[in-house]
C-alpha cells in the first residue's frame, strides 16, 4: 500500500490553488457557468473511463477531451492571460522581494500617490458637482495596450484639469474611456468592452457597464462620474459599487497605490 506523504499534500495544495485562482476569474468575468460545466464534463469523463472503465463512452469523451483543450483556450484566451499575468505579477511574489531588499520605501509610496491619485480625485469630484460624464480607466497587472489602440494617445501626465478639459460636454473625446497606465495619460475616447451582467440595474448607463466590462474582462480599476446624477461610481475584479464619496474614492484609490 502507497504511503500518503508530504509530497501528495503539496501536490493537492497546488492544484488546489490553480483551481481558486481559475474560479475567481471566472467569477469575476461573468463566465462562472462555464467554469462549472467545465468541471461537471470532467468528472463525468473521469468516472465514466477511469472507475466504471465503459468503453463507448470512454473514447467518445477521450475525443472531446483531445479537441477540448484547445477550445477552452480559445474561448478563455483573455482570462487565460490574466491568469498568467496576475500568477507572475510582482504583487504575488512580494514577499520573497521583500527578503532581498530590505530598504522602506514609504515615502515613495506617498508621492506616487500625490502623482496621481489625488488629480483623479479632484477631477471626478469637480466632474461631479457640473455633472459632466466620465469614464477613467486605471490599469494594473494585465496591459491595456488593445484598449488605447482604440482611442486618441496623449501620454501625458496626469492632471486634474487635463481631465475635465477631456471630458468636457464639447470635447470629441468625452464619450471614450480615459486610461491611466504607468502613472500618466495614456489615451482617450477608448471603447472598452460593454458588459452583460442582468444584476446591473437598468438605471446606470453604457459608462457603468463598460466600466463593469473591463474589470470584468482584466484586473484593472475603472471610475464613472454619472452624467445624469453626478454620483461617482468604481468598478474592481467584476463588482460595481456605487455613490462614493471623494474620501471614499481617494481611500480606494490609495490602497491600490501601495498594492501596485
Amino acid at each position: 500500500m502507497e504511503s500518503f506523504g508530504i509530497k501528495d499534500i503539496l501536490d493537492i495544495v497546488i492544484v488546489a490553488t490553480l483551481l481558486y485562482y481559475l474560479y475567481r476569474i471566472m467569477k469575476e468575468s461573468g463566465t462562472i457557468n462555464i467554469f462549472f460545466g467545465v468541471l461537471a464534463f470532467i468528472a463525468v469523463w473521469v468516472v465514466t473511463s477511469e472507475i466504471l472503465e465503459m468503453r463507448l463512452i470512454g473514447t467518445i469523451l477521450d475525443k472531446f477531451m483531445s479537441i477540448g483543450l484547445l477550445i477552452l483556450v480559445i474561448l478563455f484566451q483573455d482570462q487565460i492571460k490574466r491568469f498568467l499575468v496576475e500568477l507572475g505579477s510582482q504583487r504575488r511574489w512580494k514577499f520573497l522581494k521583500s527578503l532581498f531588499h530590505h530598504h522602506h520605501r514609504g515615502g515613495d509610496h506617498v508621492d506616487d500617490q500625490r502623482r496621481w491619485v489625488l488629480p483623479i480625485v479632484y477631477a471626478c469630484m469637480n466632474m461631479s458637482k457640473s455633472k459632466t460624464g466620465a469614464l477613467i480607466v486605471i490599469e494594473q497587472n494585465v496591459p491595456l495596450e488593445t484598449y488605447e489602440k482604440s482611442g486618441d494617445r496623449i501620454d501625458a501626465e496626469i492632471n486634474s484639469r487635463l481631465i475635465e478639459n477631456i471630458f468636457f460636454k464639447n470635447s470629441p473625446l468625452h464619450d471614450g474611456a480615459m486610461i491611466v497606465a504607468h502613472d500618466r495619460i495614456k489615451a482617450a475616447g477608448c471603447i472598452l468592452p460593454v458588459s452583460h451582467d442582468t444584476s446591473i440595474p437598468r438605471s446606470l448607463g453604457l459608462r457603468h457597464r463598460s466600466a463593469l466590462g473591463i474589470s470584468q474582462a482584466t484586473d484593472a480599476v475603472a471610475i464613472v462620474v454619472s452624467e445624469e446624477t453626478g454620483g461617482i461610481s468604481i468598478a474592481h475584479r467584476g463588482s460595481l459599487k456605487t455613490r462614493l464619496t471623494s474620501t471614499e474614492l481617494e481611500q480606494y484609490l490609495s490602497h491600490i497605490s501601495l498594492d501596485r
